[in-house]
C-alpha cells in the first residue's frame, strides 16, 4: 500500500499480513480522492472512516493535511497498525474498536466526509442502514459527502439521498448528499 499525494506521497506502508482485510486499490483511490479534492479543502474538514480496515483512506486523507480523522473497525490489531503508522508520520487519527452501526448510534459528531468500507458481502439491507443511520442522525454537515465502497455486484441507487457511483475495477464508490 502507498501513499497517493500530499506531504507522505509515495510513502510505502507495509501492511500486516489478515486475510480478511481488503484494502482500497491505489488505483481507486487515487480516482476517488481526485473527485475529493475538487469538493473539499482537506485541512478543514473532519473525517470519519468507518471499517476503516488498515487506514489507507484514513492515511491519505492526513497525507493531503486532515487533522480531524475518526477511524473505527472491529478489529483491534488493525487498529494498533493504524496508530502505530500515525505515530510514526505524525498524522492525527482518532481510533475506536466498535461495531459500525454502535458506533454510528452513538456519535454525536457531525462529519463532512463519511467513507464506509464494509466487507463487500454485506447485503442490501446492511448497505441500507448505513445510509438511513446517517442521514436520520444527521452526522454530515450540510454539504457533507458519505461514500460507501462496495462491489459492482451491489446497486445502491435507489437508497435515499443517493446522488451518483462511480466504478473502478471491481470496487465502485456510491455517493450520498444531504438533498433538499
Amino acid at each position: 500500500m502507498r501513499i497517493i499525494s500530499g506531504k507522505h506521497k509515495g510513502r510505502r506502508i507495509t501492511a500486516p499480513k489478515n486475510d480478511s482485510i481488503r484494502p482500497t486499490t491505489d488505483f481507486a483511490k487515487e480516482a476517488l480522492f481526485n473527485i475529493l479534492n475538487n469538493q473539499f479543502y482537506f485541512d478543514a474538514i473532519s473525517v470519519l472512516d468507518l471499517c476503516c480496515g488498515i487506514g489507507s483512506i484514513s492515511f491519505e486523507f492526513a497525507s493531503r493535511g486532515c487533522t480531524n480523522i475518526t477511524s473505527v473497525d472491529e478489529q483491534l490489531s488493525t487498529l494498533k497498525f493504524i496508530n502505530g503508522v500515525a505515530k510514526d508520520f505524525e498524522f492525527k487519527i482518532d481510533t475506536f474498536k466498535s461495531d459500525l452501526y454502535k458506533f454510528l448510534d452513538k456519535t454525536n459528531q457531525k462529519y463532512d466526509v463519511i467513507f464506509s468500507d464494509p466487507p463487500y458481502s454485506f447485503t442490501d439491507v446492511q448497505f441500507e442502514q448505513i445510509v438511513n443511520t446517517v442521514f436520520s442522525r444527521q452526522l454530515l454537515n450540510e454539504a457533507g459527502l458519505l461514500i460507501i465502497e462496495h462491489s459492482k455486484s451491489s446497486d445502491l441507487s435507489g437508497f435515499q439521498n443517493y446522488t451518483y457511483s462511480k466504478k473502478y475495477g471491481g470496487s465502485v464508490f456510491s455517493f450520498f448528499r444531504i438533498l433538499d
